[in-house]
C-alpha cells in the first residue's frame, strides 16, 4: 500500500495576484497533488480589491483561508475609511488574520512615520476583532518590536518570510509569535538563516510558506513560485532538524491550524 503524502500547509501565498490570473485553479490542484492540505491567501495588495479577492478565494475553495491587511508599502492608504473597510472584511467567513502588516525600511515606499502609524492601527484592529496578525518586517527590527510590545498581540501572530537574525527571532518568540520560513531557507547563501531555523526557532513554533509568486526555492529558483513548492522548504527544514519530512509536515501544519484557529 502506498504511504499517504505528508500533510503540508502553505501559510502565506498571494493567490489574488495577476501572476495567477490564468491558472489559479490549476495552481491549487497542483498543490493538492503535492500534499498541500491548505493555503492561506494573503490579501494585502494595493487597493481594497486584493483583500476582497483573497476573501472570495477562501469562500470558493474549502482548502483556502484568507487574511486581510494593508501592507507597509501602502501605508499611505491606511486612513479611517480603509480601516473601516478592513474591519468589515475581517468579519467575513474564513478570514483568519490581519496581514500582512508591519514595517519595510528597505524600500520605504511610504514614509516611515506613516508606516508606524498604520502598523499600530492595524494591531489595534486585530485586537478588536480577535484575530492574529501576519507581520512583515524588513530592516526595521527595533521599531517593529517596539510597536509590537506597545500594542500587544493577544491572539498571536507570525513573523512572515523570516530573513532576520537570531535576535529578532528570539524576540519574536518571546512575544509568543511563530516564525515562518520561505524558499529563502534553501538558497545557497542563506547559511545564517538556516542556523536560526535550526538553533533558535523550535519546530513547534515554525510555519512554512511560499510567499508565492515570489522566492521559488532551490531547485526551482527563477520560476514563478506556487504553493506546491512548499515541499522543498519543508525538506530543507527537516534536514536542519534531523527529522523526517512527515514529522516536519505534521508539526508545522498543526502550528498553522493552532495559530489561525482552523
Amino acid at each position: 500500500m502506498d504511504e499517504p503524502s505528508p500533510e503540508l500547509f502553505d501559510s502565506h501565498a498571494h493567490l489574488d495576484f495577476a501572476d495567477f490570473a490564468h491558472d489559479r485553479d490549476d495552481v491549487l490542484e497542483r498543490a493538492r497533488t503535492a500534499g498541500v492540505a491548505g493555503v492561506v491567501a494573503v490579501g494585502s495588495g494595493r487597493g481594497l480589491e486584493s483583500r476582497a479577492a483573497a476573501a472570495a478565494l477562501a469562500q470558493r475553495h474549502a482548502d483556502v483561508w484568507a487574511t486581510v491587511g494593508i501592507h507597509p508599502h501602502d501605508a499611505d492608504l491606511a486612513d479611517d475609511a480603509a480601516l473601516a473597510a478592513l474591519r468589515e472584511l475581517a468579519a467575513r467567513p474564513r478570514v483568519v488574520a490581519i496581514g500582512e502588516i508591519g514595517l519595510d525600511y528597505h524600500y520605504d515606499h511610504a514614509p516611515r512615520p506613516r508606516q508606524r502609524d498604520a502598523f499600530a492601527a492595524q494591531l489595534r484592529l486585530a485586537r478588536e476583532v480577535g484575530l492574529p496578525v501576519v507581520i512583515h518586517t524588513r530592516e526595521a527590527d527595533d521599531d517593529t518590536l517596539a510597536i509590537l510590545r506597545t500594542e500587544g498581540v493577544p491572539r498571536g501572530g507570525v513573523l512572515h518570510c523570516f530573513s532576520g537574525d537570531e535576535r529578532l527571532a528570539a524576540a519574536g518568540l518571546a512575544l509568543g509569535l511563530f516564525v515562518s520560513f520561505s524558499g529563502i531557507l534553501t538558497f545557497p547563501k542563506a547559511e545564517r538563516l538556516r542556523a536560526v531555523a535550526r538553533d533558535v526557532v523550535p519546530l513547534d513554533r515554525t510555519l512554512l510558506e511560499t510567499d508565492s509568486p515570489y522566492l521559488a526555492p532551490v531547485p526551482l529558483r527563477g520560476r514563478r513560485c506556487e504553493p506546491a513548492y512548499v515541499a522543498h522548504t519543508a525538506r530543507k527544514l527537516a534536514e536542519l532538524h534531523g527529522t523526517t519530512l512527515e514529522a516536519t509536515a505534521r508539526i508545522t501544519t498543526a502550528n498553522v491550524r493552532r495559530l489561525f484557529g482552523l
